[in-house]
């Protein structure tokens, strides 16, 4: 039994290969848990080590994949985490990579649900003491809807760092496929400049959404005859993406490049040309943390 105090780190068994990276990272070995289906739907998970006293990290991904939905993950985990508070654990951090529900965070019509703030309430229950996420579709509403210790965790330095040898002549522009994301875009327009000595213009993507259906596709500022770097949260299905590269090319971007934390790639955006190849233009996928099977 290792000692009181100590770091222990589990993994949900839809998350594992993402959790084995981090313990890798960490030099600290997955603890042991028990993920058992019944019959009915029904399921349960417990650890197989004592976790009384340790500091525990629970990592689980909250999106739908083959076999599982968001719902099926989101209860999976917030049963763990009951159950190692049940046990005694010191403190329990879930470990969030993608949080799901995070895009319903205000109410956009009459009656809606604002269900980010539903979700922070069952962690709350359950007796998580933080949450860490990445790169939450809207940082501020995130952490506002918590009332216990949260961390968000950005990918900004992971771009810079990959987007800099890609960068060595030329003009850039940062680009915003929407209006909602130019914090996100500032802050990498800014990280850029540092990392190649020059700053790069600003744009964005006049987008609206009603109905689940995006139209729009004005873009506000120069791309002409620069390098266009589209920065955003996830692609879904990659429509706001393409309509994103769409207008830039148009505009005169001599090349595109995408970059985005989440990498979803859902329905049509599995492996279609018009994503991977926009008028012909090059865009490369920067996807921090991508769904498995997502090509």
């Amino acid at each position: 039994m290792s000692e009181s105090g100590a770091i222990q780190v589990f993994a949900l068994a839809a998350s594992r290969d993402y959790g084995e990276r981090v313990s890798g990272h960490l030099e600290i070995p997955l603890s042991p848990m028990e993920e058992r289906a019944f019959e009915d739907g029904e399921h349960k998970t417990r650890p197989l080590v004592s976790v009384r006293g340790h500091d525990v990290y629970v990592v689980q991904s909250l999106y739908s994949g083959p076999g599982e939905s968001v719902n099926d993950k989101l209860c999976r985990l917030l049963f763990f985490i009951g159950a190692l508070k049940d046990a005694s654990a010191a403190r329990v951090t879930a470990v969030v990579p993608y949080l799901g529900y995070a895009r319903k965070d205000r109410k956009t019509q009459l009656r809606d649900p604002v269900t980010t703030k539903y979700v922070a309430e069952m962690f709350e229950a359950v007796g998580a003491d933080k949450v860490m996420t990445m790169d939450a579709h809207n940082p501020a509403a995130f952490q506002n809807a918590f009332r216990r210790p949260t961390d968000h965790l950005e990918a900004i330095g992971l771009f810079t760092d990959h987007l800099k040898p890609l960068l060595s002549g030329g003009d850039v522009a940062v680009v915003s496929p929407d209006i909602g994301g130019a914090k996100r875009a500032a802050q990498l327009r800014t990280a850029l400049a540092g990392a190649i000595g020059r700053e790069p213009s600003s744009a964005f993507v006049d987008k609206q959404r009603a109905g689940g259906v995006v139209s729009g596709g004005t873009l506000v500022g120069d791309v002409k005859a620069r390098t266009a770097i589209i920065i955003d949260d996830l692609i879904g299905t990659g429509t706001t993406v393409r309509i994103a590269a769409k207008a830039c090319r148009d505009a005169g971007a001599t090349r595109v490049l995408v970059a985005a934390t989440h990498g979803m790639f859902l329905g049509k955006a599995k492996g279609r040309r018009d994503l991977s190849q926009p008028q012909r233009g090059l865009v490369e996928r920067l996807a921090a943390h991508r769904r498995p099977g997502a090509r």
